[in-house]
């Protein structure tokens, strides 16, 4: 800061710069004296003070120290000016604690003596005894730099028109002099070619683009049928499971009967207890406790100390032993109340309480495909190990998929004994699944008959608790148009030319299940009815209870299939973007402001004709000056949507973990996913906190554009796209580039817009 020598703690000094210090000290110049203490394991609410000799740092007065301001997460800092030819400053730093008035503690060793800007003697280390056995260790700097009264003036006045203090984390954000770069990204260039289409790039291969594939190519692959031999190409996936003696991993890839050696797993095998089980909030290991007292499991809660949960009795307890890999299996790798409510529900609840199914009902083109779709998509991103099996795959497997609507007559017994058959192929394929380890199966069939559905119950028996989901609609446009999409799309009529031909099929085959239709009366049951157009409707609910369930429930109430694009994007660049630090609440880059605009101009031409759209920010300010030119459209701020929570690491570099808290960096380089930063988030705590956003952008039937960060973004995105939570810390999400996410009734389509380098 300012001109002149400047001095470092070896008591060095530029060269030529004597005649210049002697004209600044007759000008009346000064020593501007920075003193830095830096520690990356800091304990507790201890913030560190100066006292001395002088009445400046308290005259040893420890009630009067000079508190050190915080300049970054693992830096604190005291500056002062003081004429070159002072007296001798005799001091030592301290720590007080910030909320309460226990005791302070002041460094050990000499007291420390400051001369000409240069400290005497060795430097060393500043170290404070916490206890007999803890001492805390913090780097010294210090750097003094020789300015006139003129400086020191202009230093100040820039500093008070730049300062922008931090709204969250009290890190003050200085700019001192900065020039505004001119070029290609500024000014007049902040304004977007008319064509939107001209800023498109490619999305990922892996991108939620689920509304270009038939919804029901994307269920399980029949495991029954290709374990029996049976192919067919009619299944437009083109693709089988097979089963290798490597493990038993089921892979999808192009069927090449010749090369495969086809086992059948054993699904009764027994479990050997180990004594261990694994909580997947964490990702690691824990014992089982056996103290005298009481029994229990240890499991992370994902906010804070581990809870230990008790089974009713020690004699469940014991049983609940034996079969601790299925508890394991079952375990969702989601934290928080999550976890908690499931392994509540698998230690005190029945055993077939432990897996779910939910069996869909309803006539066809009632949108039982897309909601199974949705549903299956929402459960697997809350961490539970969730499948969509589809009874119409199985049918064209076996049966092809030439087959007119006479094969779905109730009077053709050997349609009904096909049917029947596939249903029963598909059911047992779930509740092997399901004792392999799978949480939650969802079946998806018409099931229109009391005698299908007890067929199905029965063989759910003291192995999975099934719930009836029936999904009614009486808007006839509604239907009309599922209709033409089936006909469009299913590979039932991928072989017939003639569309009208195809279309008289399948009202031939939709009158053949009303004559037989029997609504759901029997068991635990959610009936929808109206409901996807999102326009009221009603939901009935029977016989549900648990934690699970009353979120599928939740989920389902909140659905609708009105078609709304959903656009999301990063902050423009922020200043720790450039200077690469984590977390932090800095304001925005100049190359972030011109985003900001580019932003505005997209968000304008976008969503012209849409009024109703909203903005959604974060609370940092990055996000909400990244915002603030979009006018004409509400603005929300969702804490949710805050930053993943570096903890302790706040405001470093990736460099500066590694260097200083290496055993955190490779905890964290091991699994991203599970990595909790120290008094930080982990991602899954991340997704735990975004439900209620997820929620709510399902419910929205208007545009929304969500502003928001990395970490967050990659979370939501994985829910859109149905990207399995390993994957999630490792999604691309550029800055200055828009995700617009196309959710209607046929599915999820994804198209990124790039507009800054």
């Amino acid at each position: 800061m300012g001109t002149g020598a400047s001095k470092s703690t070896d008591g060095g000094s530029h060269g030529g710069e004597e005649e210049r210090e002697e004209n600044l000290d007759q000008a009346g110049g000064q020593l501007y004296v920075s003193l830095k203490m830096e520690n990356y394991k800091r304990k507790g609410d201890l913030i560190p003070h100066v006292y001395g000799s002088v009445p400046l740092v308290g005259s040893w007065d420890s009630s009067k120290a000079l508190p050190m301001e915080r300049e970054s997460a693992s830096m604190w800092e005291l500056s002062f000016v003081v004429p070159p030819n002072h007296e001798t400053l005799d001091f030592k730093f301290l720590l007080k604690p910030m909320y309460n008035n226990a005791p302070c503690i002041v460094e050990e060793g000499p007291n420390r003596l400051l001369t000409r800007g240069t400290l005497q003697g060795d430097a060393r280390l500043a170290l404070f005894r916490l206890s007999a056995e803890e001492v805390l260790e913090y780097r010294i700097f210090i750097h003094a730099d020789r300015v006139s009264p003129f400086d020191l003036a202009a230093s100040w006045r820039a500093y008070q028109e730049n300062l922008r203090p931090s709204a969250v984390r009290g890190i003050p954000d200085v700019s001192i002099n900065s020039v505004p770069v001119l070029g290609a990204e500024n000014g007049s260039s902040a304004s977007l070619e008319l064509d939107l289409e001209h800023y498109l790039v490619p999305a990922p291969s892996t991108s939620a683009n689920s509304g270009l594939v038939y919804a029901a190519n994307n269920t399980e692959t029949p495991r029954s049928l290709t374990r029996a031999g049976v192919f067919n190409n009619m299944d437009a996936s083109g693709s089988v499971s097979h089963f290798f003696k490597d493990g038993g991993v089921s892979v999808d890839r192009p069927a090449t009967i010749k090369e495969m050696e086809v086992i059948v797993p054993d699904s009764s095998r027994v479990y050997s207890g180990s004594g261990m089980v694994e909580s997947k909030s964490v990702g690691a290991f824990s014992p089982f406790q056996k103290q005298d007292s009481h029994r229990g499991l240890l499991v992370d809660r994902g906010v804070g100390s581990p809870r230990l949960v008790k089974s009713a009795s020690a004699s469940t307890f014991a049983i609940d032993l034996k079969i601790d890999t299925e508890t394991k299996n079952s375990m969702p790798a989601a934290a928080g109340a999550v976890a908690a409510a499931a392994v509540a529900d698998q230690m005190l609840g029945p055993k077939e309480d432990r897996h779910l199914a939910i069996v869909l009902v309803g006539l066809p083109a009632r949108g039982k495909t897309f909601t199974a779709a949705k549903l299956t998509r929402y459960l697997r991103w809350l961490g539970h190990d969730t499948k969509h099996f589809n009874v119409g795959k199985y049918r064209r497997l076996k049966h092809g998929a030439n087959q007119s609507a006479d094969f779905f007559r109730a009077d053709n017994p050997e349609g009904m004994e096909a049917r029947n058959e596939v249903a029963a192929l598909a059911m047992e394929d779930m509740i092997s699944w399901m004792q392999e380890g799978g949480q939650v199966g969802i079946l998806d069939a018409t099931n229109s008959t009391k005698k299908r559905r007890n067929m199905l119950m029965k063989m759910a028996e003291g192995k999975c608790k099934i719930i009836f989901l029936e999904t009614l609609c009486n808007d006839e446009r509604i239907i009309e148009r599922n209709i033409r999409l089936k006909i469009q799309q299913s590979p039932d009529y991928a072989e017939e030319p003639d569309y009208e031909a195809g279309l008289r099929d399948f009202k031939d085959r939709l009158a053949n299940y009303e004559k037989v239709y029997e609504p759901v009366e029997e068991g635990s049951y959610i009936k929808m009815i109206d409901m996807v157009s999102g326009n009221g409707g009603q939901i009935q609910v029977n016989n549900i209870s648990g934690y699970l369930p009353g979120r599928i429930v939740f989920f389902l109430v909140n659905t609708h299939l009105t078609p709304r694009p959903i656009l999301l994007t990063r902050h423009g660049e922020s200043k720790d973007n450039v200077r690469g630090r984590i977390g932090g609440d800095t304001a925005v880059s100049d190359r972030g402001e011109v985003y900001g605009k580019k932003l505005a101009n997209f968000v304008e031409k976008r969503l012209k004709s849409e009024r109703a759209a909203s903005i959604w920010t974060s609370t940092l300010q990055r996000t909400i000056l990244t915002a603030s030119p979009i006018v004409g459209f509400p603005k929300i701020q969702w804490r949710a949507l805050d930053e993943i929570n570096a903890g302790v690491c706040d405001g470093m570099t990736y460099e500066e973990i590694k260097k200083n808290m290496p055993e955190e960096y490779e905890a964290r380089k091991k699994d991203k996913l599970r990595y909790r930063y120290p008094r930080g988030e982990s991602y899954l705590d991340v997704i735990q906190r975004l439900e209620p956003v997820i929620i709510e952008l399902e419910r929205q039937r208007a545009p929304v554009v969500v502003i928001s960060h990395q970490a967050v973004l990659r979370a939501l995105y994985a829910y859109f796209a149905d990207r399995p939570l390993r994957e999630i810390p490792h999604i691309e999400v550029p800055l200055h580039t828009i995700i617009e996410i196309q959710m209607g009734v046929t599915g999820v389509q994804e198209k990124r817009y790039k507009l800054m380098d």
